[in-house]
This record gives structure tokens, sequence and C-alpha cells, in this order.
């Protein structure tokens, strides 16, 4: 049954949209199962109802004709018990309603189960055969097992806007929209443009063309190029293979002069789509033909077509003639944005951003939020190739995205845009004034940085000091790693121009998800593993080299804080101090100017917050990492969007850690700050002003609005609302509470879209 199911799930996940993978899956699932009919109803319109979308078996003119209200027959009764339900004989159950279109008073047995997608029922799976019975465990399972594999596919296949009506109340009176994951406040309305990773088939979106013959001319001039490249490899591996094993370029050049991918191909580009796509579609209806085969030779067949079809790829996106132009207002839509993708788009242009994978506290995310551009992620379901050109609203306030909006929708989200704008503009006016809320509690704002470029900005908007500079950046785009005075150079820059504010410098955080392609880490599990504090102790030569350009940069200035990141233990901040002191005392003999620098610990692991206290005593500061405490404390990866909607700042086991954290510092009179993204967020402030807080750091974006928040309330009101919130159960209750009180406060602006 393995390979049977092995088998169903790669024909399906290479079909082309959602009526091609139902009518496979039931198609294979009636013949493996050996039973007389299989059909799948989906979910439709806001749910109210099931729509027979494919059967093999059943009468094929009732496909997307036959109805079943949610709430009646079996096939509602699954739905409603979100489990198997398996008959000898169906029509003897009081719940069975016969539909005469379908053609199955023929049919007695009766197996369902329900095709459930992120704790939602899609609709129902079902197999019947003529005769009672009941169906055996091993199929039963083998049902599930099917469903749950499929569900996935299924969404994704139906998500691409063919049929609106499917899912989650997925067609509004307005429009098409995908839910995602918030992940930069805003609203975006422009043209999404695609862009994809390089030699990737299935990443090629769809895009139209208007001059075909000089796409043709493109393809075959990328089939000559792999002809000739695939010619010299055969040359040069031939001494040192079997005759046999080289007929295998010998078929690569036979499918290469092939009217078959040149004749196809060149077909799809004259309906009008361009060369990769074209391509692409090509490939991977041949693949499937080898993967449904049985023989296991032909099934490896596949596999060599693919690289073939990768090896065309490479030839047809190395083509200097094609050039990427961006939209005046483009919304960059990708599997999984990265920095340097977004670096790719101008700033001027960019208006938005879309990636299928990350979440609201993934580094994408935030940097979004850095530059200000609104941003969902982590939709699992978006059908990134079909988008090209398209237009679409960001919602990154809720995360959720618009394709192809009505002109009504359009208007609306246009106003809302303007309102922001005049929102923003509204606010610069406090880019002056301190942050002191209204019983006159001054709380500094910090900016978080990694380079240069945003100094200029942080202090723009009122930063008083820098409360994260991030120094890793400078290591991530070498090849190398930085000397001490490169290190040097950039940090005194830093200092300089924020002297006599505070600057806290952060010592080298690698690891996790920020690698140095010159110093590769290879973790089972990377963010457990080696990282932070726990790298630059185990190599001293490179601590040591940050900690004297840190102190050299900092001489005369008498600004310099350091930070260290990922601690876990105490020995580690024991050890970590004696190597400062040590570079202190060196430095010191060389320079009178050099003091030492006051120094301070992330808290962003459950063992450094019931530590805290003993940490304090040891240090002058404690800042909280909120990203990676929140990951760790609820157990959950904030890059992965399957489980990111579990990860929540504001859940109370965070809440409760920040206020130990807390108390335990200020027992020994040491300041703490939240340098985490959740000190960027205007609800969770009210929280971290009624904790106490010393300070908050956050992107430069943010300051302004989290100024306003402190100047429209009264730490006292702050601790009432603490007090409040700390008495909830779980995070959605509190978040909505905190936007009760922001609206309240005529600052609802801040959480949602409009003034």
């Amino acid at each position: 049954m393995l390979e049977s199911l092995r088998q169903i799930v790669q024909e399906v996940n290479a079909a082309a949209n959602l009526r091609e993978t139902l009518d496979i899956m039931v198609g294979r699932i009636k013949s493996i199962m050996k039973v007389d009919a299989c059909s799948v109803y989906l979910s439709v319109n806001a749910q109210r109802e099931h729509l027979l979308m494919a059967t093999a078996g059943l009468n094929p003119a009732s496909v997307l004709q036959v109805r079943i209200p949610v709430t009646q027959g079996l096939i509602g009764l699954v739905r409603e018990k979100a489990e198997p339900i398996n008959l000898e004989d169906a029509q003897q159950h009081p719940q069975y309603r016969f539909i005469a279109e379908t053609d199955e008073a023929q049919y007695h047995a009766f197996l369902g189960v329900p095709i459930i997608h992120q704790r939602k029922c899609l609709g129902v799976l079902v197999i019947r055969q003529r005769q009672c019975r009941l169906f055996e465990e091993d199929e039963v399972s083998f049902l599930v097992t099917l469903a749950a594999q499929l569900a996935g596919t299924i969404m994704h296949a139906a998500s691409n806007g063919s049929h609106p009506e499917l899912f989650n109340a997925s067609q509004q009176i307005d429009g098409f929209f995908i839910n995602g994951l918030a992940g930069s406040p805003g609203i975006a309305l422009g043209t999404v443009k695609v862009i994809y990773p390089p030699f990737d088939l299935e990443a090629i979106p769809d895009r139209d063309i208007t001059d075909t013959e000089a796409e043709i001319q493109r393809f075959i001039g990328a089939v000559n190029a792999t002809q000739d490249e695939m010619e010299t490899l055969s040359l040069k591996i031939a001494p040192s293979l079997p005759v046999a094993d080289r007929a295998l370029f010998d078929a690569y050049l036979l499918i290469l002069k092939s009217d078959t991918l040149i004749g196809e191909t060149i077909s799809r580009i004259n309906e009008g789509q361009w060369a990769p796509a074209a391509l692409r579609d090509t490939i991977y209806f041949h693949a499937r033909r080898f993967k449904s085969m049985a023989d296991h030779y032909f099934k490896e067949r596949a596999g060599d077509l693919e690289d073939l079809g990768r090896r065309i790829l490479k030839h047809l996106q190395s083509d200097s003639e094609v050039s990427e132009d961006f939209p005046e207002r483009t919304v960059l839509v990708t599997e999984n944005v990265s920095a340097a993708l977004l670096a790719e788009v101008p700033p001027m242009n960019l208006a938005g951003v879309v990636s299928a994978e990350g979440s609201g506290s993934s580094h994408v995310a935030i940097l979004a939020r850095a530059m200000g551009v609104p941003a969902v992620m982590g939709i699992s379901d978006l059908p990134v190739s079909r988008m090209d050109g398209q237009t679409i609203v960001v919602d990154g306030y809720v995360g959720r995205v618009y394709i192809s909006p009505s002109d009504a929708m359009i208007r609306e989200f246009s106003r809302l845009a303007r309102e922001e704008e005049e929102m923003a503009a509204g606010i610069e006016a406090l880019n002056d004034l301190p942050a002191v809320t209204l019983d006159n509690v001054h709380i500094p704002l910090y900016a978080n940085t990694g380079l240069l470029s945003d100094i200029t900005p942080s202090l723009s908007v009122g930063a008083e000091g820098i409360g994260l500079y991030r120094t890793e950046f400078p290591f991530l785009i070498r090849d190398r790693f930085p000397g001490e005075e490169e290190q040097r150079n950039i940090y005194r820059q830093v200092l300089q121009t924020f002297s006599p504010k505070p600057v806290v410098l952060r010592t080298l955080d690698i690891g996790g998800d920020k690698r140095l392609p010159y110093f590769p880490i290879e973790d089972a599990n990377p963010f457990l593993g080696w990282r932070g504090i726990r790298v630059t102790l185990d190599h001293p030569e490179i601590f040591l080299t940050q900690l004297r350009a840190m102190m050299r940069a900092g001489a005369g200035l008498d600004n310099l804080h350091i930070l260290l990141p990922m601690v876990s233990n105490l020995s580690e901040v024991d050890e970590a101090l004696k190597l400062i002191d040590k570079t202190h005392d060196e430095l010191k003999q060389q320079d009178e100017t050099i003091t030492r620098p006051r120094v301070g610990v992330m808290i962003e692991v459950p063992s450094a917050v019931y530590m805290a206290d003993n940490i304090a005593r040891r240090v002058d500061f404690l800042s909280v990492g909120t990203n990676d405490l929140t990951q760790y404390l609820l157990a959950v990866d904030r890059n992965n969007s399957r489980v990111a909607s579990l990860y929540d700042a504001l859940d109370p086991a965070v809440l409760r850690a920040l206020v130990h954290v807390l108390d335990a510092a200020h027992t020994y009179g040491k300041p703490v700050s939240v340098c985490g993204e959740m000190a960027g967020d205007p609800a969770a402030s009210l929280l971290l002003i009624g904790m106490g807080i010393d300070s908050l750091s956050m992107s430069a974006n943010s300051l302004p609005r989290i100024k306003w928040v402190i100047q429209s309330f009264s730490r006292t009101e702050c601790v009432h609302i603490l007090r409040h919130a700390l008495r909830m159960e779980d995070a959605r209750t509190i978040r909505s509470y905190l936007y009760s009180m922001l609206e309240q406060a005529e600052l609802g602006g801040l959480v949602r879209a409009g003034k």
C-alpha cells in the first residue's frame, strides 16, 4: 500500500489544476483499492454546501451539478464527526439521502473520510461498493492516510482562483482572498511580480508574451545550447563509462532533437505562454506519464527528463536579453522571500511582500517592517506560478491577500491607504518630542539596526540611541571573517554618530537561520544547536578580535554597551566576562581613553528567564529578545508556516516570563530593555509599559507609532491593563482586549487599516 500511496501522491502533485488533481485521484483510488466508485465532495459557498467535484463510478454528468447542504446526508455526517464513517449498507442509515442524478442506487457499502487541512474540513473522500460489506481496517487506514496526504495538494490546486467559491468563505461579495499570517502592518495595492529561484522548473510562474517569434527563438537557442553542453559532457565522460551507460547521453540528445519536446513547447508558446512556463508544462506532462508506469526503470526516466528540463531552463534564464522590470507599485510574491530578493526590487517600486513560507516573526517579516512595507507571510496555498501580473491587495494587519479585486474593493482599499498616509504624516510630528507617558514617565525608545544606512533614518525619527546593533551583517556579506580594523571602522561610525547616546553592539550571533558561507555550521536542529555565544566561546580567536574592535571603536566616547546573545547558563556569562575584562585590561595599557563597556545579556531562552536574578547580579543590564524567547517558550518554530499561528508573543506564558525577568532584574537595580519585535507592537507596548520596562528598542519605522502610544496612556493605566490581561488565558483574548483599549484611545489605526 505504501508504494501505491507514493504513486498517487506523485501523480496528484504533478497535476496542472484542481480538476485534473481530483480526476487523477478518484481514478487511481478506484483502481488501486478495487472498489466500484470513488468520489470527492468539496465545501463550497462559505461551506454551506458540498459539491460533487469528481467521480469514478458515479454518473459523470452529475459532477459539478450535485450539491448537498453540509448538514445533510452521509457526507454531512462525515464532516460533522470529522472521522471516517464505514457502513455495510448506506441505504439503511437514517441519515442517508438518495440522489437520483448520481445513479448511486446500485451501491451499498460506503466509506467516507474527511479531507482536513489545518483544522478545516475541505470536503469528503468517498468509496462505494455494490455489495453489502464493511471495509477492512487496512482499507479505512489507507483512505484516511490518502486524504491527509492530499489535503494540502487539493487546497493548493483550488486556491488558484478558478474556483473562488471553495473553502473558508473565500468568496466575498467583492473578491477572492486567501488568509495567511500578518507579517508587516499596512495596506498595499499593486501588481504582482513573481520572483523565483534559478533553474527551478516548479517555481516558474505563468507569464503572457506579445512577441511569440522572439520567444520561440529564445527557446530554440536554449535547446541548442543544451545540446552542445550534453555533447561536451558525453565526450568528457565517455572514457570512464561502459557503453551501456553512455547510451543515456545519446538518449538525452535524442530527446533534445525530438519533435515531442520542441514541437509541444513551441505550440504552448504560440498559445501565448512564455518559454520557461511552456517548457515546464511540456516536461511535467511527460514526466507524469513516466511516473505512472509500473516499471521501475521507466519511473526513473522521469527524473532524467526533469533534469534535462532544468538544463534548458538554465540557458533560458541566463539569456542576457531578458531582464526583470518592476511595475510602479510592485507586490513581490515568491515561495520564500529572502533579503536578497527584497534587494532586487528598487525601493521606490516596492509596495508589498507576499511569501508562501515564513511567519510574522521570520527575519524577512522583520526586514519588511523595518522598511515600512506591508507583508503577508505563510500562505502555503498560494498559487504563486499563476499570479504574475495580477492586481492584488495586501492587508498586512490581518494577514490576507485579495487576488484580482473588484473595482469597488480597489476604491475602498485605496481610500484606506490614503488614510494611512495621512496618519503617518501626522505621527511624524512626534519625532522631536520625548516618549513620556501622561503621568510623566520617560521610556527611552531605541532603534534596532545592523546597517550603516539605517543610522540616519533612526536619528530622524527621534531614536534615543541604538538598542540592538546586529554585528553579524558585516560577517554575512563577506567571503571571509572581517578583520579587526574593518570591524572597528564600522563600529566607530555607529558609536560616533550617536554619541553621547548609548549604542548596544550585540556580539556575533550566527547559527540558526543565519549562516556564513565560509564557516559552515551543520546542525540537525539549528535553532537548538551551535549558535550565538556558543559559537564565539568555542572560537575565542573570533570573539576576542570582535571585542578588541568594539572597545577600540568606543575609545573616548563612553557610549559602548556590549550585549551577549543566546546565553543559556551562568558559566557562559562568567567565561564571556573574563574575556571582556582580559581584552579591556590589555587595551587599557595601550590607550588610556578606552573604558570598560557596560555589558548585558540577552534573555532569549527559558533557562535564562529562571536564572535572571543570578545573571542580573553579574552584568549591567538585561535585554529581552522576545522573538526567540517566544519561540522557545512555546516550542514553535517561528519560520514554519504550519505552526506559526501558534506563535504569539502575547501568550500568557510569555507575559508571565517577562514579568519574572523584570522583577528579578529590578531587585538588583538593573535596567531591562525589550529588543524583540514585541517592542514595536502597539498593543504589546501597553503591557510592557505596565510591567515597568526601562526602555524599548525596535525598527525605526515602528518607533513613531510606539511613541504615540506612550504619549496617549499613563503608566498607571497600563498597570491596570496589564493586571486585567494577566487574568486572561489565551493570546487571542488578550490581543482583542488590547485592541479595544487602543480603539478607545482613538489609536485603532495603529493595528488596522485606515485611521
